[in-house]
């Protein structure tokens, strides 16, 4: 995430409006008026001292009896102006507070909502630590430039606006000698701002990078510590540490001595303008010119100088916080994973006759594929051999399947089988195939990058109930096999089907939902040890809960924690041992109770004696699905009914346990010890 295109600045502001619009439109305009109000007041402040010294104070100085009540007068009104002033400043900075807090929420909202769609492949890609530097430091430096840069420069802008047509027309000499000042304002401004800028902006994105080794050097703390790596470590934190050591410091150097020198240019300004109105008032230049205008022109070059200092000073505020919310915006806009499915999971039930399936609204957990039917399909009596290939029938007899006929491509057509003995249903304008976990992989490559192809014309299936497993060595394709049932990635050429639907057509939402998944390295969530098993199952039941614990033969150790099943769980579960992590990971994949299966590495984490009483839940959990087993430990893997050896992405070796010692090859030598999987 560290290498960007320049920030569009236009682009960033229309979106940053954009929110700003969407429920605080109405506060802003009046935070555009409140400001107008506060810019009003504070000008006619300046312009009333002016007023106050010709036509008050100087003839009271003349008078023998001075009458004071005048004086008082305009006074009090110079106080009501500048109370009302103050009155506004406070509401808009106020208002300014709820809607950059608010603005920052959505943004937050969004932010997080569109990560959810993002596909695994960005995670693997970019550092997490950096990720989460876009939700804390990018989203907190749009925050500050909200309420406090933005509000801070209109209010400058509306200043200068207000002052500018004051000093025009008090004295168009004096504005001339003011603006000639505020030429070189601005031409400093422009120098060390501009490069303060594109600092700001590398540091930004040094500081995600820092972010991200951190994370990385937390999460691997005891490896740094078993391995002695604390020196290096320490010196590739130096290294992350000194590039935004580098560009933070060239960006506040030019950015601090900005301000100083804005404003010892502004107090010669007000020399000038003091000598230069005392020349024309004493030359006899301008008689227009008296005391009290010196003194409101004095004012008004003050407050003509000082809101263009302020807004330099923000201007680095705004362009990091713009540099931040390209970030936000670059997460935002990132590709979400593509999803052309049309097939979905719904629940069923079987009708009165007990033949026939039918979509329910309850849950009944009883589940098939809700197929769209095409007009060209055709539907055919088939028989399944062995192999799970298809072969269409002459004529139909009492028990024969049914399956749809109808073109897949423009090479060829495919039979989706109806399980059953039966037509099960036929709608309108879809059909029901009953879920029975039948997956099949049909000649499939796969690459990560283009034309570096890690998976090499895989062809497997497993039936309904049947355990696969796969062996290999580390490398050699399993989990990447793995990672395609369930679409983290998609295939590059081949098929692979789930109950006879390409699963290329299934809703991915849906086919995760149909799937089971045991993984090596367990997550679990803050949260308790209920709440953690049933993230399988939302709408388990706490008995489903602890059924699946049971299941897993994790009830007993979980009901011996101080608060059993509501024991809370921090820091993915650190409270727990490798093993009891593993068991309640488990018990959630339990709870979901899906048709298929994937568990890799399931008992990696586990030692030999609590292996044992995992296994017994373990072939309870498998009973009846279809599993794939990704396995190291060569005895978990003996009772399964198919075994791929896996050699760099090819499928050399298939067949059981007993037929593949027989054959001596690859499995054997792995089995009996004559090579490591490693």
């Amino acid at each position: 995430m560290n290498k960007r295109p320049p920030v569009n600045r236009k682009r960033v502001v229309g979106r940053l409006l954009s929110y700003v619009g969407r429920g605080y439109l109405a506060l802003f305009v009046v935070v555009i008026l409140c400001i107008l109000v506060s810019a009003v007041a504070s000008v006619s402040g300046s312009l009333f001292l002016g007023n106050l010294i010709d036509n008050y104070i100087a003839p009271l100085l003349t008078m023998e009896d001075p009458d004071f009540s005048g004086l008082a007068r305009v006074i009090l009104m110079m106080a009501c102006l500048y109370l009302v002033g103050a009155l506004c400043a406070f509401a808009y900075n106020r208002l300014m507070v709820t809607i950059s807090q608010g603005v920052q929420k959505r943004i937050r909202d969004d932010l997080f909502g569109h990560m959810q769609t993002l596909p695994i492949k960005y995670f693997d890609t970019h550092a997490h630590g950096d990720v989460m530097s876009v939700y804390s430091n990018d989203v907190d430096t749009l925050r500050q430039m909200l309420s406090q840069s933005i509000p801070q420069v209109i209010n400058s802008a509306m200043m200068i606006l207000v002052t500018f047509v004051s000093m025009l027309a008090t004295n168009l000499l004096l504005t001339g000698v003011v603006i000639v000042c505020i030429f070189f304002m601005l031409l400093v401004t422009r120098f060390l701002a501009g490069r303060s800028g594109r600092y700001f902006v590398q540091q930004q994105v040094k500081l995600g990078d820092l972010n991200g080794y951190i994370e990385e050097m937390i999460n691997g703390q005891k490896v740094v510590k078993v391995f002695c790596h604390e020196e290096e470590a320490q010196a590739g934190f130096d290294r992350v540490n000194d590039a935004l050591f580098e560009s933070a410091d060239k960006a506040n150097k030019y950015a601090n001595i900005l301000m100083p020198i804005l404003m010892n240019i502004g107090n010669v300004q007000y020399v000038i303008v003091a000598m230069a109105g005392g020349a024309l008032a004493l030359g006899g230049i301008d008689a227009g010119i008296t005391l009290g205008t010196i003194a409101t022109f004095l004012q008004l070059s003050k407050s003509f100088s000082n809101p263009i200092s302020q807004i330099s000073q923000q201007f680095n505020s705004v362009v990091m916080a713009l540099a931040g919310a390209q970030r936000i915006f670059d997460l935002m806009d990132e590709p979400a994973e593509e999803d052309h499915g049309v097939v979905t999971l719904v629940n069923v039930s079987y009708d009165r006759e007990g033949r026939q399936l039918e979509e329910s609204d309850k849950r009944t957990n009883l589940w098939a594929w809700k197929v769209p039917h095409s007009p060209e399909a055709v539907m055919v009596p088939v028989e399944t051999g062995e192999d799970g290939a298809v072969t269409e029938l002459k004529a139909p007899g009492e028990d024969t399947a049914w399956a749809w006929k109808y073109p897949e491509t423009k090479e060829g057509v495919t039979y989706r089988l109806i399980q059953g003995p039966v037509r099960n249903v036929e709608g309108e304008d879809y059909y029901l195939v009953k879920l029975s976990g039948d997956v099949r992989f049909d000649h499939v490559d796969f690459a990560y990058e283009e034309g570096k192809t890690i998976l090499h014309d895989i062809t497997l299936f497993a039936k309904p109930g049947q355990k696969l497993a796969f062996v290999g060595a580390t490398g050699a394709g399993k989990t990447t096999i793995t990672n395609l049932i369930n679409r983290f990635y998609d295939i590059a050429d081949g098929k692979i089907r789930y109950d006879g639907i390409s699963i290329n057509n299934i809703k991915k939402p849906d086919l995760r939902r149909s799937l089971g998944i045991v993984l090596q390295d367990t997550n679990l969530f803050t949260g308790t040890v209920r709440e953690n098993i049933r993230y399988g199952n939302l709408d388990a039941t706490d008995e489903e809960v602890e059924a699946a614990a049971a299941l897993a033969n994790a009830d007993d150790f979980i009901r011996r924690l101080p608060q059993g099943y509501d024991t809370m769980l921090t820091g993915n579960g650190a409270n727990l041992s490798q093993g009891q992590r593993q068991l309640i990971a488990i018990a959630r994949a339990a709870v979901a109770d899906p048709p298929v299966m994937i568990l890799d590495e399931a008992t990696s984490s586990i030692d030999t004696r609590t292996e044992a009483i995992v296994q017994q839940g373990m072939d309870a959990l498998m009973s009846g699905r279809t599993v794939f087993v990704i396995a190291h430990r060569l005895s978990t893997v003996r009772n399964s009914d198919a075994i791929m050896v896996l050699d760099h992405g090819r499928i050399v070796e298939r067949g059981d346990h007993e037929d593949l010692i027989r054959q001596h090859g690859v499995y054997y030598q792995l089995y009996t010890g004559a090579f490591e999987l490693e």
